[in-house]
């Protein structure tokens, strides 16, 4: 069976979709099967693995309207063992469409389902809200990576999302669990940076990863070559970084 993580912040900017590339990447270069979830309208994932949002035709919104079986919309990627199924802006319309019908947090697990155990692990990049994307998320997930960047507003919004987990857990997936909490932008010059990691711990204890993800300027640069960083400068800190990532979290 394939583990499910959804990387989910309901704040913009906090590194996410950078760690679900980047993540993904340093799991499938340890040989781990990969599948991404780009599951933001916005399609930053799907771009990110160099692939023309304008030229798709099956994505993950034609696995949830019903247009396409999962299988169809997967995609490879330079990565032997990293596969993608990308976004477009169509999937905006996902929530408007579905809203009426009372088993619409069911889709996205439905769909993986089917899937079986062809991945060893299914990662998913999601929207920065909390709307019925996120919800088919957090009901097929079996975990939750959540990303917080290391700056002043870090922990506004948190108890939302936390109370959203909760919600899911309580109603739709009993099994739901935070995976983990990862520091991103992280610049250990600054007061702030060790002041909010404190609190965090505080808060999450041994939630929080030991692995943090400084500011670097390759990470932020990748994406504009479609490529994760491991691919775009594999000796950068932040390929590091993940790469450390990617073994703290499977333990190998």
């Amino acid at each position: 069976m394939s583990e499910i993580i959804a990387v989910a912040n309901q704040k913009g900017g906090v590194g996410k979709t950078t760690t679900a590339i980047n993540l993904s990447a340093a799991l499938a270069i340890a040989e781990k099967k990969i599948l991404l979830v780009d599951l933001d309208p916005q399609a930053n994932a799907t771009t990110g693995l160099g692939l023309d949002k304008n030229a798709l035709k099956k994505d993950i919104y034609s696995v949830l309207a019903g247009e396409a079986g999962v299988r169809e919309a997967v995609l490879a990627t330079e990565l032997k063992y990293l596969s993608v199924i990308p976004a477009m802006r169509s999937l905006a319309r996902f929530e408007m469409e579905a809203v009426s019908d009372d088993s619409n947090h069911l889709y996205l697990k439905n769909a993986l389902l089917e899937l079986g155990d062809e991945f060893e692990y299914i990662v998913m990049d999601l929207p920065p809200s909390l709307g019925l994307l996120t919800i088919n998320a957090l009901t097929a997930a079996h975990n939750v990576l959540i990303p917080i960047q290391a700056e002043y507003y870090a922990l506004e919004g948190l108890s939302d999302l936390m109370n959203t987990i909760n919600r899911i857990k309580e109603n739709f997936n009993p099994v739901l669990e935070i995976k983990g909490v990862l520091l991103t932008m992280y610049d250990e010059r600054t007061n702030l940076s060790r002041q909010i990691e404190d609190e965090l711990r505080k808060f999450f204890k041994a939630k929080v990863y030991d692995t943090v993800i400084a500011r670097n300027i390759r990470l932020s640069e990748a994406p504009s070559f479609g490529k994760p960083i491991q691919l775009y400068d594999i000796k950068s800190a932040g390929a590091r970084a993940y790469m450390s990532l990617a073994k703290e979290m499977t333990g190998k």
